[in-house]
């Protein structure tokens, strides 16, 4: 099924998703665990954007951020999970080209634009607590805007070139992912063409994502605990420290999932797919809760809109 010599099909109409290679009777097990996971993603996503916007107390740059994070783990989760629990129930399991193309430039566009919108909230906790009579001069609403928008841009610019360099390729006869999405190393695996630039400009993607964002992380909590540390009081550390330490829980979730993902082996594709499961609905799942069970103004903002 999967055979590359069987020839060279670039007007590939649509794609067979193959989704988890369990026993048919437990598809109904895996749709019931997606549509509980997911319907809980957006209760508290949405749920934690609406106490941000009806909150006046919240209108800050941190839930700024906050409210921007929590529209993007529910639009990302959005772009897979339905498909997902369609192809649970379905036989034939399959997407478009199109719908496939347009299902990694939207997850793509949503995951980048997440590693940049983390690094902004990494530097408002740094200027919120290394410069704290300073802090409403550096983030003011226009910076906050700009870092957003500059967010935005950067996943789309991201997705733009990824599909691009992704469905230039030619497609061999088979038309199976082995993934329950359509994911960019399972669509050039079945590819008849020269991957070279493909793993180049991929490489380079990752390298303009990665790096930036995780130094702009690391150096802020280099200054974060600095600072911290230098407080005379056991409380005021504790209190510095609290302010910070959800978003470094978020940080920590999304890296670490994602990083896990492209370090398992290709061997491996069963214990990949897990994986992205985690990055593509727990880690959404889990967002609201780390700031709503650690923070006093989302609590407090919960209690009186009840």
């Amino acid at each position: 099924m999967s055979d590359k010599g069987a020839g060279n099909h670039s007007d590939v109409t649509g794609f067979i998703l193959v989704g988890f290679r369990v026993r048919p009777e437990l598809h109904v097990l895996l749709f019931l665990v997606f549509l509980l996971v997911y319907g809980m993603v957006l209760l508290g996503n949405i749920g934690m954007m609406a106490i941000i916007v009806t909150d006046s107390q919240l209108n800050t740059p941190m839930y700024f951020f906050l409210g921007n994070l929590s529209f993007i783990d529910l639009s990302y989760s959005t772009v897979i999970a339905p498909q997902a629990m369609v192809n649970f129930l379905s036989e034939k399991k399959t997407v478009s080209f199109v719908g496939c193309a347009a299902q990694l430039f939207f997850f793509t566009f949503f995951i980048v634009t997440e590693g940049f919108i983390l690094a902004a909230m990494a530097y408002d906790r740094f200027i919120a607590i290394c410069n704290p009579l300073l802090y409403s001069v550096h983030m003011s609403r226009r910076l906050c805007s700009q870092l957003v928008a500059g967010s935005y841009l950067c996943g789309w610019l991201s997705s733009i070139l990824q599909v691009s360099i992704t469905f230039s390729v030619s497609f061999c006869a088979s038309r199976v992912i082995d993934h329950f999405y359509c994911d960019s190393y399972q669509i050039e695996k079945i590819s008849c063409s020269n991957l070279s630039v493909n793993k180049m400009v991929s490489l380079s993607l990752a390298a303009f994502i990665i790096l930036p964002t995780i130094v702009v992380i690391v150096v802020s909590y280099m200054y974060i605990v600095t600072t911290v540390l230098k407080i005379p009081s056991r409380d005021g550390r504790k209190k510095a420290f609290s302010t910070c330490s959800s978003h470094l829980g978020v940080v920590s979730l999304l890296y670490g999932t994602v990083s896990f993902v492209y370090l398992t082996p290709p061997s491996n594709p069963e214990l990949r797919k897990v994986a992205s499961v985690f990055y593509i609905l727990v880690t959404p799942m889990l967002n609201p809760l780390i700031y709503s069970l650690r923070n006093k103004d989302v609590k407090q903002a919960w209690l009186a809109s009840r």
